[in-house]
């Protein structure tokens, strides 16, 4: 073991080591030149003597007098020498010829400039018998920017051929096809289209907001107006598929626009998020259906990615729950930030497996070490961590599921509250320099038991941290519900939708806050950066949805009318269910942060002994309490908690001489006798 662990670690020194030394070369104009990089150098050369023989022809009227001609050996090569070493200094012997663009034409031209400017003066200075007289130099300098600018574009390859392959199959006759948003995206898609035969589309027209660019055109294709003008009418135009292009527009435009083009029962798709194309997720050609978060009006979010970059470089980070929703985008957006190690703890081998094969497959596979593990197994645990050393913790395995945790609260209790306890008391005794626990926004007031033991769980950190501050910095973020994930209303409503419906919908005016999981996720690791200790992180959740118009734009988007096509029922809240979520308590001191989206809680700690006292107690009697009884256990550690019992009142057998066994000395009076009415013996499986 000790010899595999000391392997591992010299393969990532040696890697590393190469990673600079890469870097390192990565710098030096010219080293390793490729042959067609050669072959580029060469035709320049050719190029650069050619323009500079013309610029002498053109000086004396293609008679160029011998006294002249004599001093060619001696100008030429040191005047195409010191451009081709300009050209080389500047690196344009390093580009990569089939993407020649616009910006490249810029930098060749001052490559250019330079030298030409050094020439002009050096004939200025010494005179013609030592340079090229100063019309030629201008001359020279017009024909060599032509040149090496036709050469570049020469080597751009046909990618319209290309893109239809060998030939072996005809090309399928393009649909007609209109582009929302005449901007910078939307541009590229029309130029797309046109390079790309495959994709099966042709630009016809734009639409735009902008009333600046109607009736103008880009690449020959005309703007004609507004997206409302399509409810006018444009027969000529025989549009069979709409491609909205405005990444970034506003989620109320966007769902003006989806409903528009619903009422014209035409095909519509959008292109790639922001977040997709500028993380290299996505291309501008990867066409995708207008999905629920285009709706949802999230804004792209701007991390500062150097803080972060400082807080996981070089760290052995563990990732608890790492192949659930938010575990498993925790270790796809860490791993980018270059970790000496990715631990990936998990108790479901699937799960595990399959973030694993997909950090494989986009190349971390010598930083990632796949663990499985309880969080309840402390000798397992201790073992982890006296093997790998971890440095940075994100808490994320839970148990979520609102109405399963209801029925089975102790389940609760040991994974969410004690599991993290035990974790955090780990980490501390190993010297971890932050852990950070992922909470909820159900932890405030909480109504139902997983919020409940989430509030426990903030507070077994909180008071970990106050009684050893200078050890391990502990912290918790709180926020709401995230899109796709699987426990989320999303996938249960297109599921309902697919079925023919009903969707059921439990309250009309219950309503949630909602995030991508991107956008949790990095801020997650945004606040782990920033935090000091002892805080809880809240983040900036927006305006919350209801649900029901979460349902009705659902269905729309599927291309039905709701209460029509799909009926939406009304079942009724479920246990531990609230009409809304809040963000924080009354006395809890919120401040902002250096990041608009992340704010600070700070409450007073609780003492550890006393913690620890209700947290074994809990878990004492976790196996051995009926659930209601649980939950009014639970609301001692818990005061704010308000517990719905899923027992009623009439069945209840009261056993008044059992609570001395199960309540501690110091619960309040209320609480014993509340819990005195619910103690009854469990039955037995046989009984």
């Amino acid at each position: 073991m000790a010899f595999a662990g000391m392997a591992s670690g010299r393969t990532l020194a040696e890697g590393s080591r190469t990673v600079k030394t890469m870097a390192k070369d990565q710098n030096r104009p010219g080293i390793g030149m490729s042959l067609p990089q050669v072959t580029l150098v060469l035709c320049d050369i050719a190029a650069l003597l050619a323009s500079l023989w013309l610029g002498y022809q053109i000086r004396f009227d293609f008679t160029i007098p011998d006294e002249t001609r004599q001093t060619f050996p001696l100008i030429f090569p040191w005047v195409t020498g010191f451009q081709v070493f300009c050209l080389w200094r500047f690196r344009r012997f390093e580009v990569l010829l089939g993407y020649f663009t616009i910006p490249e034409a810029s930098r060749l031209f001052w490559a250019l400039f330079v030298p030409s400017l050094f020439i002009f003066g050096v004939s200025t200075q010494l005179g013609s018998n030592y340079g090229p007289p100063r019309s030629v130099v201008l001359t020279d300098f017009g024909f060599a920017v032509i040149a090496l600018t036709a050469i570049r574009l020469a080597f751009r390859p046909d990618e319209s051929r290309q893109s239809q392959g060998n030939g072996k199959c005809p090309p399928k006759r393009a649909r007609r096809a209109g582009i929302i948003g005449a901007g910078l995206v939307g541009t590229a898609l029309a130029r797309e289209f046109d390079r790309r035969r495959d994709l099966g589309l042709r630009a016809v027209a734009f639409f735009d907001d902008d009333r600046l660019k109607w009736g103008k055109r880009i690449l020959d294709v005309p703007i004609v107006g507004s997206p409302e003008s399509l409810l006018d009418g444009h027969g000529d135009l025989e549009l069979e598929e709409i491609i909205i292009a405005m990444p970034s527009a506003p989620a109320r435009r966007l769902t003006e626009i989806a409903r528009i083009l619903r009422q014209l029962q035409i095909k519509f798709s959008t292109v790639p998020s922001i977040y997709e194309l500028t993380t290299g997720q996505a291309q501008i050609g990867q066409l995708r259906p207008v999905e629920l978060k285009d709706l949802l009006g999230r804004e792209q979010v701007q991390l500062e990615s150097e803080e972060i970059q400082r807080t996981l470089q070089g760290k052995v980070v563990l990732v608890t729950g790492a192949g659930g929703s938010i575990g498993s985008e925790l270790c796809r957006q860490i791993a980018t930030y270059d970790p000496a190690r990715l631990l990936l703890l998990e108790q479901s081998e699937v799960q595990l497996f399959q973030i694993e094969q997909e950090l494989i497959d986009a190349g971390f596979r010598g930083r990632i070490v796949p663990l499985i593990a309880d969080l309840l197994d402390r000798p397992r645990l201790e073992q982890l961590f006296q093997q790998f050393k971890p440095q940075v913790i994100f808490h994320a395995a839970a148990h979520k599921h609102v109405p399963m945790m209801e029925l089975q609260p102790g389940e609760a209790i040991k994974n969410n509250s004690f599991g993290t306890m035990q974790l955090a008391e780990i980490s501390q005794s190993n010297d971890a320099e932050k852990f950070v626990l992922i909470s909820s926004d159900k932890a405030i007031n909480p109504t139902n038991v997983m919020g409940a033991t989430k509030r426990l769980a903030e507070i077994c950190v909180q008071s970990l941290y106050a009684a050893q501050p200078r050890r391990t910095r502990f912290m918790a973020v709180r926020f709401g519900n995230v899109l796709g994930s699987s426990g989320s209303v999303v996938p249960l409503f297109n599921k309902q939708i697919a079925g023919g419906g009903p969707v059921t919908v439990t309250h009309p005016e219950i309503t949630r806050y909602f995030m991508t999981i991107p956008e949790a996720v990095g801020l997650v690791l945004q606040s782990a950066a920033q935090g000091r200790g002892g805080e809880i992180f809240l983040l900036d959740m927006g305006k919350p949805v209801k649900i029901l118009d979460l349902a009705r734009q659902l269905i729309e988007l599927s291309g039905r009318v709701p209460d029509r096509d799909i009926r939406i029922e009304f079942t009724g809240l479920r246990p531990g269910e609230k009409l809304f979520e809040e963000l924080c308590y009354q006395g809890e001191n919120v401040t902002p942060t250096t990041h608009p989206k992340i704010y600070r809680l700070e409450c007073a700690a609780a003492p550890i002994l006393q913690v620890n006292r209700m947290l074994n107690q809990l878990v004492c009697q976790s196996d051995l309490l009926e659930p209601d009884q649980l939950k009014h256990l639970l609301k001692w550690a818990v005061p704010e908690y308000q517990p719905q019992l899923t027992v009623p009142e009439s069945v209840k057998t009261p056993v008044r001489e059992a609570v001395p066994a199960i309540l501690p000395d110091d619960v309040p009076a209320q609480a014993a006798v509340l819990a005195s009415n619910l103690v009854r013996p469990r039955q037995s499986a046989k009984g």
